[in-house]
């Protein structure tokens, strides 16, 4: 293919791509991507043309405004076309329309007129002897739609006109935009929802909806509102000369205008009212997408006149893009701390919500799948405030041909342990979670912690500076650390007595319990209780380890995912020469006694509320001492609930289930009579 023929190709795609846009925004007042969004497809579309004008394709949307008109509407055509207006997105932009203003008004005073860009529909509005007597909506800019009897119910715009001062005119054609506010479209919404019926986007297309309605009794009950922008026609002339009068003596006529308004004496007193404006926007009462910059001199904008399809004396200055579209260069997975695989969508970068984006998570697989996005792929990426970028969809008219699906990798980008996902589980996770370096600070902190292998006084920054050092690399080496003691002297506030203390503690640890042991391994849903069943049932670590799937299920307190999660960790090569060296390192336990039937073998309690004369771990010991299985959480197979001070919710529940509930005192009488709390 040729490169005129490329060309001719990319112009194509734009224009039946825009078309479709246009006539969801503009008839159908359903659109269906954001005006940002339409606004980079616009701008790559008349960056080809003021490339290769000699290509310029006859239909191309950048000479014209709009869509057709509805056809339940009577046509109308605008005796003074309603044009659409440029874009500038930057200050830098700002300063190029203000340098092209300057050259075409050389050595003139310019000042500037400041207004809010509403985000509604533009109509025009006719007074005859000030009578309100027509209304058309904007349509291709050239022809609209007559909305007249729905125009006439909203509720803040004068069917009549009177002045105080002054003569009304005879005819006069006032531009402006109706919008519903922010308040009136909650409650519209609010309400809509209530009775089950359809609620609306946003304001716009709640305001476009309405107005578009053939029975104006709709129109009449939805809060609508028109705010004036401009005059358009005036007989006899209004004998103003600069916007900002115009607007005043609108308003005076009646007419809603902006609830912010600036004249500007110089371009950077313009940038500083868009700041002020862009900070200011959420406590607005209406919502607005930018500014809107005119020339305020009338006569000056007769001189300055018109391009194809905007005026040259005026612009509007866009807030930063919730909305971007930009190409993914690349997707990378990254491992976290608990062993999740998180995909990273690579950018090229592009400014987004008033920030430069160049990454962006696509958080799991199953996201990946939904977009169906691929290297390669063009894609609207969002942001608004502070919300964390997100790539909102994918654009496949724009697809190259060579680009294949993204799979989960089979094995872990950062220490090739196998990746795993269970069925039902959102999230893909490396197995090595004890050789992981990414798992690593995670995996020590649970080790050493107090119901694992008690290691007092390796807090979070000492392990920081052994990582830093490469003294720990995964849990093992911690029992090696008597072989660096003096690397460790050298450590800022471990001197010699914090280090012995250290290795001290470091030695007791090695003699533990098959269940403190196996909950040390961090094998992910293997909580405390689920280890001491897990050592009640298999005896050995060997056993454990050798154990398929079926046993792992029948052990109590283990479902189907735990499972899969156990068996995996212990078939992941990297998690057993850790396990082979803490063992050569000599930790070691007592063989686990035999559990006998207990008292309360198989039953769930629940301890709930705050026990006065021990703490909730102690009366869980207790009860597991007893056979007892300890849940967080209430339900229909619990079999008794003790509750403390302030028990809340779990109590209520218990309750209404009609469950046992025991207080303080009658747990303690309990355990006294099972022998565990002397009498």
């Amino acid at each position: 293919m040729t490169q005129q023929a490329t060309i001719v190709a990319q112009m194509r795609q734009l224009i039946q791509i825009l078309a479709q846009h246009n006539h969801a925004y503009y008839v159908m007042d359903q659109p269906s991507i954001s005006d940002s969004e339409y606004d980079q497809l616009f701008h790559q579309l008349k960056a080809l043309e003021d490339n290769y004008p000699e290509l310029i394709q006859a239909d191309t949307p950048t000479s014209k405004v709009g869509g057709q008109a509805l056809a339940k509407f009577d046509s109308i055509r605008h005796v003074v076309p309603m044009l659409s207006l440029g874009n500038v997105f930057n200050y830098d932009e700002l300063l190029a329309f203000a340098r092209r203003i300057e050259e075409r008004l050389p050595q003139q005073s310019i000042e500037y007129d400041v207004e809010l860009k509403f985000d509604g529909l533009a109509i025009s509005l006719w007074y005859e002897n000030g009578v309100l007597t027509r209304g058309v909506t904007r349509g291709d800019g050239e022809t609209g739609e007559d909305i007249s009897q729905n125009v006439k119910t909203i509720r803040n715009l004068p069917k009549v006109l009177t002045l105080q001062a002054g003569t009304v005119p005879d005819l006069l054609e006032v531009r402006g935009e109706v919008l519903m506010p922010k308040a009136g479209f909650e409650k519209l919404n609010a309400d809509n929802q209530a009775r089950g019926d359809k609620t609306f986007a946003n304001p716009r297309n709640a305001a476009a909806g309405s107005l578009r309605q053939l029975d104006p009794n709709v129109a009449a009950a939805r809060p609508l509102a028109f705010y004036a922008y401009g005059i358009a026609q005036c007989e006899p002339h209004h004998g103003l000369s600069s916007m900002s009068a115009s607007l005043e003596w609108l308003n005076k006529l009646g007419f809603a205008v902006g609830e912010r308004h600036f004249v500007c004496h110089s371009i950077e007193a313009v940038q500083a009212a868009y700041e002020q404006i862009n900070q200011e926007r959420p406590q607005l009462d209406v919502e607005i997408d930018g500014m809107v910059i005119k020339v305020n001199d009338l006569k000056q904008q007769q001189t300055l006149g018109f391009l194809s399809r905007e005026p040259r004396w005026a612009t509007a200055y866009k807030f930063p893009a919730v909305a971007a579209l930009t190409t993914v260069e690349n997707i990378d997975w990254q491992v976290g701390r608990t062993g999740a695989l998180t995909p990273v969508a690579r950018l090229n970068p592009v400014a987004v919500g008033g920030v430069t984006v160049s990454n962006v998570t696509l958080h799991n697989i199953g996201e990946i799948q939904r977009l169906d996005v691929r290297v390669g792929d063009t894609v609207s990426v969002y942001r608004s405030g502070d919300v964390i970028p997100k790539v909102e969809k994918v654009w496949p008219d724009f697809r190259p041909v060579d680009t294949v699906e993204v799979h989960l990798p089979k094995f872990c980008p950062v220490c090739s342990s196998p990746v795993v996902m269970p069925e039902g589980e959102a999230l893909a996770r490396c197995s090595g979670g004890l050789y992981c370096a990414a798992q690593r600070i995670e995996a020590i902190r649970h080790f050493v912690s107090r119901k694992a292998l008690d290691i007092e006084g390796l807090g979070d920054r000492w392990v920081e500076s052994l990582l830093h050092l490469d003294l720990l690399k995964d849990v093992a080496d911690i029992y090696h650390l008597h072989e660096h003691r003096e690397t460790l002297l050298t450590i800022e506030k471990m001197g010699e007595k914090s280090v012995q203390n250290l290795m001290d503690s470091i030695e007791k640890s090695k003699k533990t319990t098959l269940a403190a042991f196996i909950y040390a391994l961090g094998i992910r849903g293997v909580g405390e209780t689920t280890a001491r069943m897990l050592a009640n049932n298999f005896q050995s670590l060997k056993a454990l380890k050798a154990a398929d799937l079926e046993a792992l299920k029948k052990t109590p307190d283990v479902g189907d995912i735990t499972a899969e999660w156990i068996l995996d960790f212990f078939q992941a090569p990297h998690n057993l020469e850790v396990v082979q060296r803490l063992i050569d390192a000599g930790v070691h336990w007592d063989a686990p006694i035999a559990p006998t039937r207990q008292p309360f073998n198989g039953e769930s309690w629940v301890v709930t509320g705050t026990l006065s004369s021990m703490g909730r771990d102690e009366a869980t010991q207790l009860l597991q001492a007893l056979g007892a299985r300890v849940s967080g959480s209430v339900s229909s197979k619990t079999k008794c609930v003790v509750a403390g001070e302030k028990a809340g919710s779990k109590l209520d529940k218990a309750e209404k289930l009609g469950i046992l509930v025991l207080n303080e005192a009658q747990f303690i009488a309990l355990m006294q009579e099972h022998g565990q709390i002397e009498g």
